[in-house]
């Protein structure tokens, strides 16, 4: 018996590998067939022959090349488990992003956990103007010396604080900032950036027109992860920042759209 959320579902006869394997998702969250394999020591066959058995009975959900939990492409994980979901690989993006921000610069820093770890990261830098639309941000920056913060107006999502919109679209529209960072829910195979609320989707589209350099923080997690909502292309995107090398052809499509990828240092 595993339980998602409020849905509990049974399963007969799941042998330990396959019970592991359902443990791994949860825990790491999407996840290549190439990863599965070599973290069970088994052959690609035998991975693709487990996520068969387990999508057919609706414990996890296969997309190309990949497995994930099954969920929905139209309603985001809640933002509780977003915090707890890849907390490690997000402080590292967190460090990763903060020593790259000089002293004296200007942000717009959005919706995200990812976002907000960086937040946690930035409270020895000096002379810093953050604009968000995020008030978990906005609490924490504030307590920082030698910032000054800026929220964005608009309507308060109750969900996870964020602000959104078309009173915080024109708001953000007023300045021209030096770094716009942006979190993400999906990257697909083609480079698609993809998020599921269309008010936070703008927002982000106008934070991208009006930042100089734009970051995107995506642990590996998001790649291949699908959303509803088009939020761009990665050729949108000057740093992405992940936790992980991007699986298979990502590589190259971030050269191709002339994107540096930081892979932060696992220490």
């Amino acid at each position: 018996m595993f339980e998602y959320g409020n849905h509990t579902l049974i399963t007969m006869d799941l042998n330990p590998r396959q019970t592991a394997l359902i443990d791994a998702v949860r825990t790491q969250g999407p996840i290549s067939i190439e990863a599965l394999a070599e973290r069970f020591g088994v052959t690609l066959q035998t991975v693709r022959r487990d996520v068969q058995r387990l999508s057919e009975t609706g414990l996890l959900t296969r997309f190309h090349g990949g497995v994930r939990l099954p969920g929905s492409t139209t309603e985001n994980i809640a933002y509780r488990q977003r915090q707890a979901m890849q907390s490690e690989g997000k402080l590292r993006i967190a460090r990763a992003i903060a020593q790259r921000i000089p002293h004296g610069c200007s942000l717009i820093m959005n919706i995200g956990t990812t976002i907000e770890a960086v937040a946690h990261e930035l409270h020895s830098h000096r002379g810093l103007r953050v604009i968000t639309n995020n008030l978990h941000i906005a609490a924490l920056m504030s307590t920082h010396r030698d910032c000054e913060v800026i929220v964005a107006g608009g309507q308060v999502r109750g969900s996870d604080q964020g602000i959104v919109g078309e009173a915080t679209v024109d708001f953000i529209r007023q300045f021209k900032v030096d770094m716009g960072l942006i979190g993400i829910s999906g990257i697909e195979s083609d480079g698609t950036l993809r998020d599921y609320d269309y008010r936070e989707v703008k927002v982000a589209r106008t934070i991208i027109e009006h930042a100089r350099e734009v970051w995107l923080a995506a642990d590996h997690s998001k790649f291949n992860r699908p959303a509803m909502v088009e939020l761009g292309h990665l050729t949108d995107i000057d740093v992405l920042f992940t936790d992980e090398p991007p699986p298979g052809t990502f590589s190259d499509l971030m050269t191709k759209a002339n994107v540096e990828c930081v892979v932060a240092d696992p220490k």
